[in-house]
């Protein structure tokens, strides 16, 4: 068991009236990984909500994703941790089991089991996008009777890829689509609630799964956490910026994932910018993109794919893209060094950017490029955040073109309503995840 290093905050283990929940997040703190935070966000006021968290991990030491030490220092110290181990990926790749989820599922049964049969816990949570472990939910509520919730922060069985050409189809697609296929209904359907980042993803499971609609189940985004921002700027001196920052040039950051997905998108920015050379190059000449962390591939392997559009396009000169992650903290340093920040979404209209909180809270220009139906757009422009685009929009290039100029010609902060943008708070999000649980106990 492990205790989480960081800020000392009350022990409430002694009140009766905690209700215990047992969260499962195969990827957490200090592990660097987008599926994490919401846990990582939510535990300092699960508390104050009436809920005792306690969390069950994979040991970093059997990750292979990089780590960020300064991820564990806003994680309670009365925080419960627990750590599994996984088979090693050495030898289970050479099966195709390469996920974190497969290789850790074994070890997450046997250590739950003994949780269980330990001490009384009221509700299990899943959240994780590491999604073959959540079919234990179905196996610990028939054996222990405890229910369970599932946070879906992404697809897990989809079509999506179905008609894309092969080249761009995950790695080991034909194997995950089908596992999936058989592995969600097992989880689903024995569900006890559901939140979702998206009302998308619970159409779809509604109408996959019917039995779903007596449920609890709410869209919860992930919350804004100022903390983070608080820390950086107390560590400034720690951080350096993954490129030369040329104080004669603007530049453009984004930070994320690429993929086929958010061509689209990335097109559109391009031919923007493209119109501008053309008609203002004087304007456009010193601006300069950088998409940093673009791939979850090891360090030194992934795969561009936003560079080569830029190729094709002729505007290399102007576009860097680093496929290597970068530790959260570095990141939210570089957001605050950049001269504006670029929000690119996929073509899907399901997919909803988690990494819009921090991107706002940078208080830096802001040009997002989502499907019109992205909770993301709707975030933004609720709060006057920023400008945003829609990648379903036709003739959008003059749009883009007039909002490039904006910002090089003004590089000033949004006026961001911060009383409205005030109940994205991860503490406000992590109160509608406990009223969510009261629910399910209540059902």
């Amino acid at each position: 068991m492990g205790i989480g290093a960081g800020k000392i905050f009350e022990n409430h283990s002694s009140d009766n009236r905690l209700k215990k929940l047992l969260i499962i997040s195969p990827y957490f703190a200090p592990v660097n990984t987008a599926d994490m935070q919401r846990v990582r966000m939510s535990l300092p006021y699960f508390y104050e909500c009436g809920w005792e968290p306690t969390v069950v991990t994979v040991n970093p030491d059997d990750t292979d994703l990089p780590t960020d030490a300064l991820l564990s220092e806003n994680i309670p110290s009365d925080v419960k941790i627990y750590w599994v181990k996984a088979f090693s990926k050495k030898w289970t790749s050479k099966f195709g089991l390469g996920s974190i989820a497969l290789r850790s599922l074994w070890f997450y049964k046997q250590k739950v089991n003994q949780l269980l049969k330990a001490e009384k816990f009221d509700l299990i949570y899943f959240s994780t996008t590491q999604f073959p472990v959540l079919i234990l939910g179905a196996y610990w509520k028939k054996k222990f009777k405890v229910p369970y919730v599932i946070d879906m922060q992404d697809p897990w069985f989809s079509t999506y890829y179905q008609d894309k050409p092969k080249a761009e189809r995950p790695a080991k697609y034909w194997f995950s689509h089908h596992l999936d296929k058989y592995m969600e209904p097992v989880a689903l359907k024995n569900a006890d609630g559901l939140i979702s980042v998206s009302q998308g993803y619970l159409d779809t499971l509604n109408e996959r799964y019917p039995m779903l609609k007596s449920v609890p189940q709410q869209v919860i985004t992930f919350g804004a956490y100022q903390e983070d921002f608080d820390l950086v700027q107390k560590k400034w001196r720690a951080f350096e910026l993954p490129f030369q920052k040329d104080e004669n040039l603007i530049h453009l950051v984004y930070i994320g994932r690429g993929g086929y997905d958010m061509k689209d998108a990335v097109t559109l920015l391009f031919d923007g910018f493209k119109k501008g050379l053309t008609y203002q190059y004087d304007d456009f000449k010193n601006l300069r993109f950088h998409f940093i962390g673009t791939s979850y591939a090891p360090a030194g392997t992934g795969v561009k794919t936003i560079q080569p559009i830029a190729d094709e396009m002729g505007i290399s000169e102007y576009v860097e893209e680093q496929t290597d992650r970068i530790p959260f903290y570095q990141g939210i340093f570089l957001l605050l060094n950049a001269d504006g920040l670029l929000v690119i979404g996929s073509n899907d209209q399901q997919y909803t950017a988690s990494k819009i909180y921090p991107y706002i809270l940078a208080r830096k220009p802001l040009l997002a490029f989502l499907h019109k139906q992205s909770s993301a757009a709707k975030i933004i422009q609720e709060c006057g955040a920023g400008k945003t685009i829609s990648i379903n929009e036709e003739s959008a290039t003059e749009k883009v073109r007039i909002a490039l100029y904006s910002l090089r010609s003004t590089r000033l902060s949004p006026e961001t309503n911060w009383n409205k943008f005030e109940k994205y708070s991860a503490r406000n999000l992590t109160k509608q995840q406990c009223d969510l649980f009261d629910k399910i106990l209540n059902n």
